[in-house]
């Protein structure tokens, strides 16, 4: 099974999250190290001020090389996800890859083990069935109750 874990830069917990499910023996893409000798996509590469840009230059920013490798890279491994899994506290790409990863049939599930703000459309996430889990040994129940349904 190949998982995508859609996060934030700012989540401390995933590394934590990406190892577990590595060790589980899942085939895990990491948007932090996507590849060896590759730590990800970052605004501050194209530029130094990019927290000040305005919305043009935003926009313009988002054809550079470095931004379209780095969806590329992302996107292909989104699309050849089996489960998008999100990971709290996390912001709007992580929540867009959810969404496209649930619109796409992919299984979708939270990872929520610290209180955040109720959203009610988390309920589309694993066709409403289970769509939070609130600890990593959740997570694991969670995936090879999926992987036995497929077989």
């Amino acid at each position: 099974m190949k998982i995508y874990v859609a996060s934030s830069w700012r989540n401390n917990r995933q590394p934590d999250v990406v190892k577990f499910l590595r060790n589980l023996g899942y085939d895990v893409y990491d948007f932090k190290n996507p590849k060896l000798g590759d730590n990800g996509f970052h605004w501050s590469e194209i530029d130094p001020n990019w927290q000040n840009w305005t919305p043009d230059e935003f926009r313009k920013a988002l054809n550079h090389p470095m931004a379209k490798d780095g969806f590329k890279s992302d996107m292909s491994a989104l699309e050849a996800c089996d489960l998008c899994v999100l990971v709290t506290p996390c912001g709007r790409s992580a929540h867009l890859e959810l969404g496209h990863a649930n619109g796409r049939g992919k299984h979708t599930v939270i990872l929520m083990e610290k209180p955040e703000e109720p959203e009610l459309m988390y309920k589309m996430c694993d066709r409403g069935a289970n769509p939070i889990v609130v600890s990593l040994q959740e997570l694991k129940q969670h995936i090879q109750e999926l992987t036995f349904q497929e077989d």
